[in-house]
Formats: C-alpha cells, sequence, structure tokens
C-alpha cells in the first residue's frame, strides 16, 4: 500500500510563524493607512505609500546581495503573481476606506477558505477532514468577533470579497515561482504593481496638498506592509498551504489587542467567544498536522525495516 511521504514539519513550523508575523505587519499597516486616508485621496495615498515601499524593498534587496537578479522582478510568473497582488491590495484598500473595519476583516479574512479549496484543486493537497473543520471554525470565530451589521455589506463589500478571491490567487500563485529567485524580488515586483496601478488611478482621482507628518506616517505603514509582504512570500514558498492558511485569523487577534490598546475597545462576550473559536481551531490544525507527521514517519518507519 503507498502512503504519503511525511509533510516537513520544520518547514510547516516556520511557515506557521510567518503566517502570524505577516499578518501583524498587515494589521499595523492597515491601522496606518486607514488614519491617513482621512487626509489624502485613496489613490494617492496608495500610490506614496507604493513608491516608499518600492525604496525600502529596492535597497533590501541590494543589501541582500540580490542586486544581480533583479532583472526576475519583469518574470512571467512574478509579474502575473505581482499584478494580481496590486489588483487584490486595491480591492482591498478601496473598500477598506469606505467599510467599517470589522466587516471589512471578516471578509477578507475568508481567504483561508479560499485557499484550501483552491490547494486541493490545483496543488492536490489533501487537508483531511480535521483541516476543513478548523478553518470552518476558525471563520466562525471571526464572525462572533466583528460581529458584522447586515447592512454594512453592500457595494463596497463586494469589491473586497473580489480582492479576498485576488488574495487567494496570488498566494497560490507564489508557489509556482522557480525557488532560485529570491523572496525580496517578488516583493519588489508587488510593490512596484500596486504603485503603478495606484499611480494610474490617481490620475482620474485627483491629488490634493498634503503634510510631511502624512508622509512619515506613509513611510512606517511602508515599513510593516513589506515586513509582512516578505514573510507571507517566504511562508506560501515553504509551508503547506492548508496548513498555514488557518493562521491568517491572527489578524483578528492583533486588530482586537491594538484597538484596546489605541482606542481602548474591549470586545463583548461574543467577541471573546470568537476569540476562543479562532485560538482553538489554530491550536487543533498544529495538533493534527503533528499526529499526522508521527504516523506517517512510522509507516515509513515500519516500511523500511520490511
Amino acid at each position: 500500500m503507498h502512503s504519503a511521504p511525511p509533510t516537513h514539519a520544520a518547514a510547516n513550523r516556520r511557515g506557521i510563524w510567518m503566517m502570524v508575523g505577516a499578518m501583524a505587519g498587515f494589521v499595523v499597516n492597515d491601522a496606518i493607512v486607514k488614519h491617513v486616508s482621512e487626509a489624502m485621496p485613496s489613490a494617492q495615498l496608495i500610490f506614496l505609500r507604493g513608491a516608499l515601499a518600492s525604496l525600502l524593498v529596492l535597497g533590501m534587496a541590494v543589501l541582500l546581495g540580490a542586486g544581480a537578479q533583479l532583472r526576475h522582478v519583469v518574470h512571467r510568473r512574478v509579474a502575473s503573481r505581482a499584478l494580481v497582488d496590486a489588483c487584490a491590495t486595491v480591492m482591498y484598500l478601496l473598500s477598506l476606506f469606505h467599510l467599517p473595519l470589522g466587516n471589512a476583516t471578516a471578509i477578507n479574512l475568508a481567504a483561508p477558505l479560499f485557499m484550501v479549496v483552491f490547494a486541493v484543486w490545483f496543488l492536490h493537497e489533501r487537508p483531511g477532514a480535521a483541516r476543513w473543520l478548523a478553518v470552518a471554525v476558525g471563520f466562525a470565530g471571526v464572525l462572533c468577533v466583528v460581529q458584522p451589521a447586515g447592512d454594512g455589506f453592500n457595494a463596497w463589500a463586494l469589491l473586497c470579497l473580489a480582492g479576498t478571491l485576488f488574495h487567494a490567487t496570488r498566494d497560490l500563485l507564489t508557489r509556482r515561482i522557480d525557488p532560485a529567485i529570491p523572496s525580496i524580488v517578488v516583493t519588489l515586483s508587488t510593490a512596484l504593481a500596486v504603485t503603478l496601478l495606484a499611480g494610474a488611478l490617481s490620475l482620474f482621482q485627483g491629488w490634493r496638498p498634503f503634510a510631511l507628518v502624512h508622509l512619515a506616517w506613509l513611510g512606517a505603514a511602508a515599513v510593516f506592509l513589506v515586513a509582512g509582504y516578505f514573510l507571507i512570500i517566504q511562508c506560501m514558498r515553504q509551508g503547506e498551504v492548508s496548513l498555514t492558511a488557518p493562521f491568517r485569523y491572527s489578524a483578528l487577534l492583533f486588530a482586537v489587542l491594538l484597538g484596546y490598546v489605541v482606542w481602548g475597545d474591549v470586545p463583548n462576550a461574543w467577541a471573546w467567544c470568537g476569540i476562543a473559536l479562532l485560538l482553538g481551531s489554530g491550536l487543533y490544525v498544529v495538533h493534527d498536522q503533528r499526529g499526522r507527521t508521527a504516523r506517517a514517519q512510522r509507516l515509513a518507519l515500519d516500511a523500511s525495516t520490511d
């Protein structure tokens, strides 16, 4: 009887931590840009942040010795991923500026559901019933925390949902990029694509004068955004998609903590219930994966001794 090869447990553990770190970076970035969006048009904001992020990533690429690899920015698969990511980013941010934060977060965190389905269809992964259940429970936890109001789901919510589909597609496209291409180059391609797309949109939306303090805030947002970009690319390139996907829900935990520290928001009983479901689903996935890995290793050992 043919058995599946053991999962690379160490790579999956790194992938989980990278996913959690990426979510922290994205949440802080979202909080900053939502604050700055009150002072300038959305396309202008996304363009300025993208330009700062592109310069930051370019400098990092040179420092990391990846200068000779910059030609891969326009590699077919890298550029395709960057275009999908740019569309996803612009869709999400435009909707975020017009939706309650809780509703936008709930819609965006549906990405793991799409990722697991896409992983089964395109990567031929076999998550198993336990992981399907963990993702479903995690999404139930998201709904408990954000408690979205029915009247909040409008045309902007549909745009946000489209962005979520693009985000899930982006993460799967990451797996098809040649591992020899440095992650920092993939990150640069994404940052440039977002900047160019936002720049084109800003020609129609127009520009508004801004203060240096707003530029400083966007510079800080760019740092967190680049960190999130880099970590999630690394995660998708080495962690098993159906395993790391539920840990995208950690973004909501960071958002709750940030809301309490900055604005004094305290979760109600439903929100605490949702947090418990989120944590429980993540821990269960880890426990299930460890059990599957141990069983696969035992089967491999038994087969080699026969």
